[in-house]
């Protein structure tokens, strides 16, 4: 746990010492991104103000899928325009733990093989009976990443070289059979899922954010 936090804090503040950064606009707002995933239409969910201060970002998106009683999955896409000392995105392995949830298991899966390079995190909570699947990942820049180490180095390169550092959070979380049905099939068929609906948000994610030519 230190060395991400070591990385992330040097990172801020050797950002804070480059060249100014740019605010960049995304080409089109986060709430554009479709309401269609997997064949559900997705409901708005509205961050509190207090949450959006702390987290810093200047632009969402997040919806809910499926009945009240029980949502089939959430998505949250949080774009920031740049990122400086005391306002940049926060790795979720910080901020998924709480409420009584655990991190139970994490690792790193690819979402189609004809991106083999492209690799998102894949995170089982547990809190109580009850377990989450969530699959998150950092867009933009011209990349997807799940390595907290290297897109703290490419910001800092690309603060450095072309004074830009905008870039998203994308999460996606799915409801997970309780302990008692953890063997079942059922956990494959939301990582099925997760994975549609990654690949979907991906190419969402792609159109809205600002051009990028490396």
């Amino acid at each position: 746990m230190f060395a991400p936090m070591a990385v992330l804090g040097l990172g801020v503040l050797l950002i804070s010492g480059m060249r100014e950064q740019h605010a960049v606009e995304p080409r089109a707002p986060m709430n554009s991104i479709t309401k269609m995933m997997a064949g559900y239409e997705g409901r708005d969910m509205i961050v509190p103000e207090e949450e959006r201060k702390v987290a810093g970002m200047t632009d969402y998106m997040m919806r809910v899928y499926g009945p009240d009683s029980l949502p089939a999955f959430t998505t949250y896409v949080g774009y920031y325009d740049k990122q400086v000392q005391g306002k940049s995105i926060h790795s979720p392995k910080n901020c998924l733990p709480g409420a009584g949830w655990e991190i139970m298991t994490s690792e790193r899966v690819v979402l189609s093989p004809e991106y083999p390079d492209q690799l998102v995190n894949r995170v089982v909570l547990a809190n109580r009976s009850a377990r989450a699947l969530v699959y998150y990942w950092y867009q933009g820049r011209g990349r997807i990443s799940a390595s907290e180490y290297s897109v703290k180095w490419e910001l800092m390169r690309d603060a450095a070289l072309r004074g830009r550092t905008e870039e998203a959070l994308v999460r996606i979380v799915l409801p997970l059979p309780d302990r008692s049905d953890a063997g079942t099939n059922r956990t494959t068929e939301q990582d099925q899922l997760a994975k549609e609906i990654a690949r979907s948000l991906r190419g969402e994610v792609w159109r809205a954010m600002p051009e990028w030519v490396s």
